[in-house]
């Protein structure tokens, strides 16, 4: 009889311990989102200053990458993590995709260590691309720095001609930068914590066939969603 009470007890720890666990290891994913959200918050909060509404509305997906650090000296190498969420069929937004970007050029140099940024992707071709390994940017998708304000939206709509726009901001402020060199990567590791589903692929992530998901990635696509519908 004890001994049947001691297994019992065991393996009531043993589920306690890796649902403790299972907890932990999501939290550096739910502390990004908390981050990235902000970004976005703070896209709404400037319009005159920041990214064209038009682009957002025209967007196949948007990447935002808070906290983008130096990682060297005079070349100005970065490196960070984020999300990219795809815009789908419907017109909604897919759960959040957890992505890194390294390397980058000179004109990473903006004087400041660290740095938030937002890609903007103008159709979903680049995101086949990205699924399937490392994607680097200028490269394997035309980049440029991305045009500010409401008022640049009518001057920009004709002559918006690269696949994918970039965006970096400190203090509070957007500006339009260039990530010729950069790579983007998929981190597989992260989405499995988020997701709490080590088998879970990108697609189904990006056709929301994966299950439920976390409460940040709901907040995430209505939050794109108001950036993309006004």
């Amino acid at each position: 009889m004890m001994e049947r009470i001691f297994g019992i007890v065991a393996v009531a720890l043993l589920l306690t311990v890796h649902s403790v666990a299972a907890v932990a290891a999501s939290s550096d994913q739910e502390a990004k989102m908390t981050e990235v959200l902000d970004v976005l918050r703070d896209l709404r909060a400037i319009p005159e200053e920041s990214i064209p509404p038009a682009l957002l509305r025209d967007a196949g997906a948007v990447a935002v990458i808070p906290n983008v650090v130096k990682v060297g000296l005079v070349i100005g190498g970065r490196y960070g993590k984020g999300v990219i969420s795809v815009r789908k069929a419907d017109g909604g937004w897919s759960d959040p995709l957890f992505l890194s970007v390294t390397g980058g050029s000179v004109g990473w140099q903006i004087g400041a260590q660290s740095t938030d940024v937002v890609l903007v992707f103008k159709s979903r071709k680049s995101i086949d691309s990205l699924v399937r390994g490392k994607f680097t940017l200028g490269a394997d998708a035309a980049i440029a720095a991305g045009p500010l304000g409401r008022k640049a939206s009518a001057a920009t709509d004709t002559q918006l001609n690269s696949e994918i726009y970039s965006y970096s901001r400190t203090r509070g402020l957007f500006v339009g930068i260039a990530l010729d060199g950069a790579s983007l990567a998929i981190e597989h590791g992260d989405n499995a914590r988020y997701y709490q589903a080590p088998e879970i692929t990108t697609e189904q992530i990006i056709d929301s066939t994966a299950g439920k998901a976390p409460a940040s990635a709901t907040w995430l696509r209505d939050m794109l969603s108001k950036q993309t519908t006004n």
